[in-house]
């Protein structure tokens, strides 16, 4: 599995990305789909996940902000970002699990339940 993401950037505070993320690999391989972001120096944080139903999770911080949507179809994942913070400034990276991993709940934002990364994309938010 691949996972390759696209979309980020420089914006100011209060504007709009959104992160895409292309998956290759048979769909039936792949379990959660989540966006994940991370400061130099800080721990990995899970910022909005889906099950392989599609049922969203989000931290506390991106409810009401962020929208993730996931096109099994199309083998994609997107994070739409709206209203953005200095502190979202974070290298965003796109994670899947296996097919078998439970990924209900809160383990869509939990980085040990994740077996592929992407390289990241930088998001960089000015005040």
């Amino acid at each position: 599995v691949l996972l390759v993401e696209s979309g980020g950037g420089s914006v100011q505070g209060g504007g709009s990305l959104t992160l895409s993320c292309e998956v290759s690999g048979s769909s039936r391989m792949i379990g959660c789909l989540s966006w994940f972001r991370q400061v130099d120096g800080k721990e990995r944080e899970g910022v909005a996940g889906t099950d392989s139903e599609s049922r969203a999770r989000y931290t506390d911080s991106a409810k009401g902000r962020f929208t993730i949507s996931r096109d099994n179809a199309k083998n994609s994942l997107i994070l739409q970002m709206n209203d953005l913070k200095p502190e979202d400034s974070a290298m965003y990276y796109c994670a899947a699990s296996r097919g078998d991993r439970y990924c209900g709940g809160s383990f869509a934002l939990r980085s040990r339940t994740f077996d592929y990364w992407g390289q990241g994309t930088q998001v960089t938010v000015s005040s």
